[in-house]
């Protein structure tokens, strides 16, 4: 396995480190009640697995299928529910960023500032991430080769910060498809240390119409796999109404689920680590 220097989040959270890390959170911050029962729930589930843990939701999600599709409560309004996350509860928080206005605020807040998918090669905004100072976690492109990341590595790197992760998310294979090509994760993790986007993985992009559809039955596997190919934390998109979830309602994972599956995932990664 190819070693990848480890990355700290927060006191006691590290990426690449002695242990499985969880990334979970849902998809989009519905409402401040909402994501705080969440919060709290994550939390508890990972203290009982004894798994460092990060904090995930979207205050915006600038890239829906549909214009009429739930965005989010914007970015002031999230990153002070995400704020409160951290404080109240003492969870590292991570969110998304669009461009790069928007990282100045995120940095005074997330832990974690995240570039999406579609947007992991727009140079300004990596440099803009990279520049909060916080950790930067890339997700790989839908249509970019593992080597490629490298680059989008490097950028973060050329504004002094260190703390660079890259997340594998799966790959375009024809339309409305995507797929996991396990061996990814030992070829990124020469670049930095690598999360695995268990849920979007098992997406099926404009697989149902307006939005997109998925197979959330194949979450558990991809994500024992992927931790037995070397990946060092799970991202984990959760709900608990996925049916009725406001973005990706194929693809999130029940809350009252989540325990069973990392459960299983962090016993492959004592297994492989031992």
């Amino acid at each position: 396995m190819v070693a990848a220097d480890a990355v700290t989040i927060a006191d006691g959270v590290t990426v690449g480190g002695k242990g499985l890390t969880v990334v979970a959170g849902p998809c989009v911050i519905e409402s401040r009640d909402h994501t705080l029962r969440l919060a709290e729930a994550v939390a508890g589930v990972c203290a009982r697995l004894g798994l460092g843990v990060v904090f995930k939701a979207s205050f915006d999600k600038a890239n829906r299928q549909h214009a009429d599709s739930f965005r989010g409560i914007g970015l002031e309004a999230g990153l002070a529910v995400l704020a409160e996350v951290r404080r109240d509860l003492g969870m590292p928080v991570l969110s998304d960023i669009h461009e790069p206005s928007q990282a100045g605020p995120a940095g005074e807040v997330l832990d974690v500032v995240q570039v999406p998918a579609f947007l992991c090669r727009q140079t300004d905004l990596l440099i803009a991430a990279g520049r909060t100072g916080r950790c930067v976690n890339v997700k790989k492109g839908q249509f970019v080769s593992p080597e490629q990341m490298a680059d989008a590595a490097e950028k973060v790197r050329r504004t002094g910060n260190e703390r660079v992760l890259l997340t594998e998310r799966g790959t375009f294979f024809g339309y409305g498809r995507l797929v996991n090509d396990m061996t990814a994760i030992e070829v990124m993790r020469r670049f930095a240390p690598v999360v695995f986007d268990a849920t979007h993985s098992c997406q099926m992009p404009g697989g149902a119409g307006g939005q997109s559809g998925g197979r959330p039955e194949f979450t558990p596997v991809v994500a024992r796999a992927a931790v037995a190919a070397g990946a060092d934390a799970l991202f984990v998109e959760t709900h608990d109404d996925p049916p009725h979830a406001r973005s990706d309602a194929a693809t999130v994972w029940p809350i009252d689920r989540l325990e069973g599956m990392l459960a299983e995932s962090a016993r492959v990664y004592d297994a492989l680590h031992r």
